[in-house]
């Protein structure tokens, strides 16, 4: 068994585990220094907290939207399920778009994609032919709302995904940023550095950026406060 290559292998999914936890946090974890994620670019409470040195209390244009299931429309119903999920996505879609701006990436916590899954099953052939479904991810596409969108499935064992939530995002606005000596370049030459006295070699993987976004106005996000009724 080659111990080093195992070694790398399990280094590489603990980098991809932390850059996964900051895509969905807020920023605070390492002393501040981690990614800020949807936890800020697309929170819950959109009218205040400050987000790219600008505060959304004062500035309502810089506010994304949030859409509680259970709230949002009793005549759609109180929760998401396979009954309600594309009257809601219709309803959003509809509402928080312009022209071609809208949420063209919809990413899903498991309860949403089944429920979505389920209201599907007699047109499955949407499934698996979406630009991501081919990449690998767990994928099915949305039309409806005069809108298409691609629907990711985010969940399963060590997730970061919120339960009960699903993310419309216009892919459009936005953008990893990142320094272009620190894209998850090696920061030692060669294999790394070799200890004098050990029998082992030494090497640091570094990333340095951004999760930046330009117009928060067709981003959203939809979840489920009393998923039980």
């Amino acid at each position: 068994m080659d111990v080093l290559d195992s070694y790398m292998e399990a280094a590489e999914r603990a980098l991809e585990d932390t850059m996964d936890a900051g895509l969905y946090g807020d920023g605070s974890a390492n002393g501040g220094k981690q990614i800020t994620g949807l936890a800020t670019a697309v929170p819950i409470i959109t009218t205040s907290g400050t987000y790219g040195g600008i505060d959304r209390n004062l500035a309502t244009i810089w506010q994304t939207k949030t859409f509680d299931a259970h709230t949002y429309s009793a005549a759609i119903g109180t929760q998401v399920s396979a009954t309600t999920v594309r009257p809601l996505l219709n309803a959003i879609m509809t509402k928080q778009s312009r022209n071609r701006d809208y949420a063209d990436l919809l990413i899903m916590s498991p309860e949403h994609y089944a429920a979505y899954d389920a209201a599907t099953v007699a047109i499955q052939r949407q499934q698996g032919e979406t630009s991501l479904g081919k990449l690998g991810f767990s994928a099915l596409e949305y039309i409806g709302g005069g809108k298409r969108a691609e629907i990711v499935l985010d969940g399963g064992i060590g997730s970061n995904m919120p339960a009960n939530t699903t993310f419309g995002l216009n892919t459009d606005s936005f953008r990893l940023r990142y320094h272009p000596s620190r894209n998850f370049d090696k920061l030692f030459d060669g294999e790394g550095q070799m200890p004098i006295d050990k029998d082992a070699v030494a090497q640091f993987i570094g990333w340095m950026g951004e999760l930046t976004m330009t117009n928060p106005l067709f981003n959203w996000r939809l979840y489920d406060s009393v998923p039980a009724s």
